[in-house]
């Protein structure tokens, strides 16, 4: 298959689709032995499209969450223990559509003043990967790796090496973006 995508599957990265569903996940920033750092998840290996892979905490919207950002905040809670009334809100990035799961997903930007204490739900979460915004600066920790994904084909795809795990596709997107403006700070 060429690595260009069809004018139908550039429609839909571009115009998703009304149906597609609502997500938030949250980018937590907090101070640890003078850095900045933020935490990431190693998801477990199930049958689905996100298996093994890394992400920020989030997750779909439910009736109950007043917005995205209430979303965000909800699923951090639920899958790394971070109490919601404990995060500072500093803003959002680009609304991101994720192909592959259909969903509209709204990245948080938010803070605590102190180093969470983790409480990983061991269903959702196989690992928290603490990760320093310096090294996620550095240009020498992003690669290039061959991936293959669900639809049965691999791509060459750029990754974060942090810590020996390749984070890519969305949340490898959502990182470039707040590098990006962090860069401009």
């Amino acid at each position: 298959m060429s690595a260009r995508l069809d004018k139908e599957k550039q429609e839909l990265y571009f115009n998703p689709p009304d149906h597609a569903k609502l997500g938030g996940v949250l980018i937590l920033l907090y101070p640890q032995n003078g850095h900045i750092y933020l935490p990431l998840m190693l998801r477990p290996t199930y049958k689905g499209i996100h298996s093994g892979q890394v992400s920020f905490p989030g997750g779909k919207m439910e009736q109950r969450d007043t917005d995205l950002v209430s979303t965000a905040l909800r699923e951090a809670e639920e899958e790394i223990g971070i109490p919601r009334e404990h995060i500072g809100i500093i803003g959002n990035l680009s609304e991101l559509y994720v192909f592959a799961s259909n969903f509209k997903v709204l990245p948080v930007v938010g803070f605590v003043e102190e180093k969470p204490v983790f409480h990983p739900d061991r269903k959702e979460v196989e690992q928290v990967i603490e990760t320093n915004l310096a090294m996620l600066l550095d240009p020498s920790n992003i690669k290039r790796t061959d991936i293959q994904i669900s639809s049965g084909f691999k791509i060459n795809a750029p990754y974060y090496d942090v810590d020996g795990h390749v984070v890519w596709g969305a949340t490898a997107v959502m990182l470039s973006e707040f590098v990006e403006i962090v860069k401009k700070m």
